[in-house]
């Protein structure tokens, strides 16, 4: 017996020998469709209905951005109002962290339950956990108490930021898939702006930190009616059978391909949810577990997703986004949650180059590309933090007067940081879903999510401490380092997706990693596109095979 594994082997290769209508038909015929042989009209075009889904779905960045980003500011106007004392650093740890707790076991099981319950459901039961976490927060008078609605709103957290870039990478256009997942993470980065906007806006008023934590429950509430409204995964609807209203949602997301374009389309989905779907029914959810590790395909999209996210939490930067108030504090800044806000702001503009750039220039350039901005930032950083702190003896203190132009290049290097991690790590790895084929998908992004919180968890746990023990220039230097590592592995390991159906994708992992046979994939694709575009292969004469094939 041939497994799927192996029937896929010379896919790859014959992509990359003949770009022939002949091969495309055979294809088709024989049941391993791709995409290849699909041009549908308008495919870089989005319509209203792709725009509502995908805006609507983005409400849960903007919370996951909003709940992370407004403890900054609450860390550094609490006070006392927690206790007879102001907050320690290992209770602000234990505030922070608590959040990252609750979403890396939100994140762990949201992909997991979205195979059964569908995708969107998921992110309501997100906003229900949001709403409830926020009013417990604004309410609480104790720091245990405060801890519990931290942990709370990160079980939120951690459903939002699994589910919310998977669903709207199965609603959308194959070519702008990685623009619409940008969405969300535009979405994330302004709920940071408008969290540290309210931030400074209530950083002088007394109690005002039980406003910035309250006020997340308008957006959760708004996305909770609009879920009504929205459609599931197609991918989840013809696993349920549900094959009409799948068909009829896909010819609102190509409104102005031909009727045979969206049915070839329909055909392609239909064959790889069957696919996932036989697979399903003959292995038992342990089983799928273990196919994750076991089979090299889903191993290697396993270890680059994983990789890519412990890339962007080990480099620290949400260090930033927790304390960034507390640390522009400690050198100098009088206004340190209003300083705060140029941080979360040069994050927001650099998501919105990648908003732009991203299925244009792809996925591995623009990471290769704009890490190397982070490890400059990073290492610009440690060496003002060394030549400010010379006084103190590496420490910050809070209340010490500061060489001025040294707290400056601080901020400089900040946001030439934040910049290149928006661009490129702050985007790419929450592409995630599209690394897995559909019967492993929800395990896939659970267990890659999971390891964006472990590693968020690790470095909000420690940062303080981190801090503390070998001073600023140390943590900011070894934090460089992490970089340089992160780098590294991108440029061994992850290949270009960009362009590539979700159906298409795992063919690439056959092998190795998939360098190589992504470029010849691509570059296969885009020469059959282009003689379908000329008039030179007939879409209609494929279609016809399709239907005999089937």
């Amino acid at each position: 017996m041939v497994s799927d594994d192996e029937k896929q082997g010379p896919a790859l290769a014959q992509y990359s020998e003949s770009n022939s209508l002949d091969y495309i038909s055979r294809d088709i015929a024989t049941g391993e469709i791709s995409e290849v042989a699909i041009v549908a009209e308008g495919e870089e075009r989005t319509t209203w209905f792709v725009w509502a889904l995908v805006l609507c779905s983005s409400i849960s960045g903007l919370l996951f951005g909003y709940d992370t980003g407004v403890i900054s500011g609450a860390l550094v106007t609490i006070g006392s109002d927690l206790g007879p004392q102001e907050l320690s650093h290992i209770q602000k740890e234990l505030i922070t962290s608590a959040t990252t707790l609750g979403a890396l076991l939100g994140g762990l099981g949201a992909g997991i339950i979205s195979d059964i319950s569908g995708r969107k459901w998921i992110l309501g039961a997100a906003d229900v956990i949001f709403i409830g976490g926020a009013i417990a927060q604004a309410v609480c008078h104790t720091v245990a108490s405060m801890i519990g609605g931290r942990f709370m709103i990160g079980v939120g957290v951690g459903l939002a930021a699994c589910i919310a870039p998977l669903y709207i990478q199965e609603l959308s256009p194959t070519r702008l898939r990685g623009r619409m997942v940008v969405l969300n993470v535009v979405s994330i980065t302004g709920g940071q702006v408008v969290a540290y906007g309210i931030g400074a806006a209530f950083e002088n008023v007394h109690g005002g930190w039980r406003w910035m934590v309250g006020l997340g429950t308008v957006p959760a509430a708004l996305q909770l009616i609009f879920l009504f409204f929205l459609p599931e995964s197609p991918r989840i609807l013809m696993r349920r059978g549900h094959i009409e209203i799948a068909e009829r949602n896909m010819r609102k997301i190509y409104p102005y391909a031909t009727a045979e374009q969206v049915a070839l389309k329909v055909k392609v989905l239909r064959a790889a949810v069957q696919e996932s779907v036989d697979i399903t029914n003959r292995t038992t959810f342990l089983q799928r577990l273990r196919s994750i590790v076991a089979v090299p395909v889903n191993r290697r999209a396993l270890i680059i997703a994983c990789g890519l996210q412990a890339a962007q939490q080990l480099c620290g930067f949400n260090t930033l986004m927790y304390y960034s108030a507390t640390l522009f504090k400690s050198i100098g800044f009088d206004q340190p949650t209003a300083v705060g806000l140029i941080i979360a702001g040069t994050n927001f503009i650099g998501t919105l180059f990648a908003l732009k750039y991203i299925d244009i220039i792809g996925r591995r350039k623009i990471m290769v590309f704009s890490v190397p901005g982070m490890i400059f930032g990073l290492t610009l950083a440690s060496i003002s933090f060394h030549y400010l702190t010379r006084k103190t003896n590496g420490d910050l203190i809070d209340g010490t007067s500061y060489p001025r132009a040294w707290s400056a290049i601080v901020l400089l290097s900040m946001i030439i940081y934040v910049a290149s991690y928006a661009i490129g790590l702050g985007n790419v790895p929450w592409q995630q879903g599209e690394l897995f084929s559909l019967d492993v998908r929800g395990i896939g992004t659970s267990l890659a999510t999971a390891t964006n919180w472990s590693g968020n968890l690790l470095i909000g746990a420690t940062y303080l401490s981190l801090m503390a023990k070998i001073t600023p220039a140390g943590a900011f230097g070894f934090y460089a380092g992490l970089c340089l590592l992160g780098w590294l592995f991108c440029v061994f390991c992850f290949p270009e997706t960009a362009g590539l159906s979700l159906e298409e994708i795992k063919v690439i992992f056959q092998d190795d990693f998939g360098i190589k046979a992504s470029q010849r994939l691509r570059a296969s694709k885009a020469a059959v596109r282009a003689r379908i575009e000329a008039g030179e292969m007939n879409l209609d004469a494929s279609a016809n095979l399709n239907e005999k094939g089937h």
